[in-house]
This record gives structure tokens, sequence and C-alpha cells, in this order.
């Protein structure tokens, strides 16, 4: 498999698993997908799903006991997995970056969070000191913090949550990435603070014509964000679409049910929000059937009988895995 002029990532056939003392935990079990250069692609499920596994692969930064055991990454033509370690180094950074879920320890607190930037500009880009210096509060100013000198000269833990996700969205864009992938970005954050927060990738998407893949189990983020939508489930990806097709006309039952735990304007406000009853697989004894099948209200026998469906095109660019899925009989799904 080759990347195409169109596509900023492709990913072929990916397995990663944890070897823990229990057995293997198999994080993530063959997923393929392919990304357009200049989109927004979202990944989204449940705590466990394998999301976050897919972002660290692609950076070939799985922590310990982790391993990718099979598969291929593609950024444009440049297969990533079997590159040696110091030109994966120069990649990173330059052309991939990440922004990790907790923005307070993904920022070294022993280093005034203007030094953190300052390195990554001098070592990739070779600026002299004063010149990384005044490239590093042009680009804290450019995320929108107030005083951005004072800023530089802080540590993490003299920062508001809101402030080292601004840092760290500095920090990732500092090289003007071809990808950014953000991992539960506005996670730890309020309300008002999250919508600037996306506001400013919006921004540096548009001003550094950046792919961004968005690691999030928040679907008023996706509906925000995303240009396209991929649901996982116990590593496997269940559905795949445009966003407005997966919020619109979803496939698998398992995005039903995640629709169906969102707050609605129709629903009485002193009721709980609804549920998924049970719990996901367990990944060291995957099932051999489809793993949301104990969950499904929708399965049947063929679910019962089958190995786990393949991921089909169901309409135009829109795929699920799934034998018997929903939308597909609505009458006015074409």
């Amino acid at each position: 498999m080759t990347a195409t002029t169109d596509k900023i990532l492709e990913i072929d056939n990916l397995h990663a698993h944890f070897y823990a003392k229990e057995g293997v935990v198999k994080a993530v079990n063959g997923l393929s997908l392919s990304m357009k250069r200049g989109s927004t692609l979202a990944i989204v499920g449940e705590s466990g799903a394998g999301k976050s596994s897919v972002g660290l692969s692609i950076l070939n930064m799985l922590p310990y006991p982790g391993r990718i055991v099979g598969g291929q990454i593609y950024l444009e033509e440049t297969e990533l997995l079997s590159l040696p370690r110091e030109k994966l180094r120069q990649i990173r950074g330059r052309d991939i970056a990440m922004i990790f879920q907790d923005p307070v320890n993904g920022l070294n607190p022993l280093l005034p969070v203007g030094e953190q930037i300052e390195e990554t500009l001098r070592t990739h880009l070779h600026l002299n000191k004063k010149d990384a210096k005044t490239r590093t509060i042009e680009l804290l100013y450019q995320v929108g913090l107030p005083d951005p000198e004072s800023v530089s000269k802080s540590y993490a833990f003299q920062l508001s949550g809101g402030m080292c996700q601004r840092v760290m969205i500095a920090l990732a864009t500092a090289l003007q990435p071809k990808l950014l992938i953000a991992d539960e970005p506005t996670s730890a954050l309020d309300v008002t603070v999250q919508a600037s927060i996306l506001d400013e990738l919006n921004q540096l998407k548009t001003r550094y014509g950046m792919s961004i893949i968005l690691i999030t189990h928040d679907m008023g983020v996706v509906a925000r964000m995303a240009d396209e939508v991929i649901i996982m489930y116990a590593g496997m990806m269940m559905e795949r679409g445009s966003a407005p097709d997966v919020f619109h006309r979803a496939l698998n039952p398992y995005t039903w049910a995640l629709m169906g735990t969102l707050p609605r304007l129709d629903r009485d406000d002193r009721a709980p929000l609804p549920s998924i009853k049970g719990a996901p697989p367990d990944l060291i004894d995957m099932p051999d059937k489809c793993p949301f099948l104990p969950r499904c209200n929708k399965a049947t026998l063929e679910c019962r009988d089958q190995p786990p469906p393949p991921l089909t095109e169901m309409a135009q660019e829109h795929y699920a895995a799934c034998y018997n899925p929903i939308a597909f009989w609505a009458e006015d799904y074409d």
C-alpha cells in the first residue's frame, strides 16, 4: 500500500498490543483508515476503545509494555514504523505533533514553559536563543494567552489548566506540523474554556493548513470540529463517515447507543441521562463474534452465528461493521 497525494495519513491493518502480567491486551485490532489532507478526523469511543493507542502508534510512542505487532502507517509517502529512530525523531514535532490529554503533566515541571518551546525551535529550526525567544512569545500570543512574556517565564504549576492547554497547543504547533493529533484536548476544562480552545485549534488549522486527528469521547466537540468521524469499540472500527452522516444517519447500533447518552432539550432535565448497559469486552480475551453483541439490542441470529462483521460501505463513503445496520433500513436513506 502507498499513500496518494490527496491523503496526509494512511493506516493499514494496525495491531497494537500491551503485554501485561494477566495476558496480552489487544488495544487496536486490525484498524485501517485514510485521512484527507487539510481535514479534521475525529476518533470517538468509550474509555478503553483504543483511541489513544491509535494516536500514539502514529508517532510510534506506545508506552511500555505496549508494542505495535502489525500494520503500516504512512505519512504521505513515508512509512513511519520502519523508520530508524533518529529519522522518526526528526519527524515528531516537525511533521507530526501531539497534544496530550493532561496539559499540566504534559509539560516539564522543572523548566519554564517558554524554555520548552524555545528548545523545540532551536533543535528543529536551529534558531539562535534570541530568535527562539522572540518566536516563542509570538506563539504564546497567537494562542490567546495574555501577557505572553510573563507566561513564558512561568512554570506549569503556576498556570491554570486552560493556560497550560494553550501552551501545549503553542508547543505542538511551533513547527507548523502537517498533522496534529489532539488527544482529549478539552476534557479537563470548563465549557467556556473548551469553546475557546476549539476555536484556537480551528484558527491554527486554517493558518497553517494542518490536518487534525481529534481523539475524544465528547460528541459535542465532534459536532463542532470534525469533517469525518470514526467510531471505535474494543480496538475495532465500528463506523466511519462524514460528521453529518454519522450524526443524522448512524448505521451501527453502538453509534446509536452513544448518541442516546447525549443530553437533549426534549428530555426531562430531572431524569438521569441514559447509559449503555453492560461493559466493553475483556481485551485480553476478545470474543470471536461482534464485540458489541452482549450489549446490542438489535442483534440477530446472524450476529450470534457469524464472526465479527467486516467494515462495509453501506452508502457513499459511509461504512459500518454490522450485520443489521439501523439507518440502512430508513426510507429516506439513499
